[in-house]
């Protein structure tokens, strides 16, 4: 199963462990670029995650959320959110349906006209992948204390 459609050319798959080796082989055999098997203990964005669901619906049921100020993307569906109840089930489905990063992405700045899109943490991966999706927005990646100040400087503060 697609587990992450991250950006052209690069998607993930999850699943059982045979038939992933089996799909990456495939693959490889089938003149992928790149094929290769990532070091995760659980079969992500999957059926397979069923098993958790009624838990972590519970624990996000018993988590308090306010409502947004602005709307939130859900990456199980690639479309904007505002109701508390949608945030929780979409949260919740992404155990189980695959990530649609690319599609997010792409509504943002399609339907929200999103111009700057701004990672926080560590490694700059998904700045990476917005810049395959579109190279036209800006990507600011912060993820120490040196890069977020050269950013606050170059805003002029």
């Amino acid at each position: 199963m697609v587990a992450n459609d991250n950006c052209p050319g690069q998607v993930v798959i999850s699943g059982f462990e045979r038939a992933v080796d089996y799909a990456v082989g495939l693959a490889q055999s089938r003149g992928a670029k790149k094929a290769i098997r990532l070091a995760v203990s659980v079969a992500a964005h999957s059926p397979l995650m069923s098993s958790v669901t009624g838990q972590f619906s519970n624990a996000l049921g018993n988590t308090p959320f306010k409502n947004p100020e602005n709307c939130v993307y859900s990456n199980a569906s690639g479309v904007p959110m505002i109701a508390l109840e949608d945030i929780r089930f979409q949260l919740n489905r992404q155990l189980t349906h695959s990530v649609r990063w690319r599609e997010s992405i792409e509504v943002m700045i399609r339907d929200s006209g999103a111009t700057l899109f701004i990672e926080i943490g560590p490694g700059d991966v998904l700045s990476g992948l917005v810049k395959r999706i579109n190279r036209d927005v800006s990507r600011v990646t912060i993820n120490s204390v040196p890069s977020l100040r050269a950013w606050v400087q170059s805003l002029g503060g």
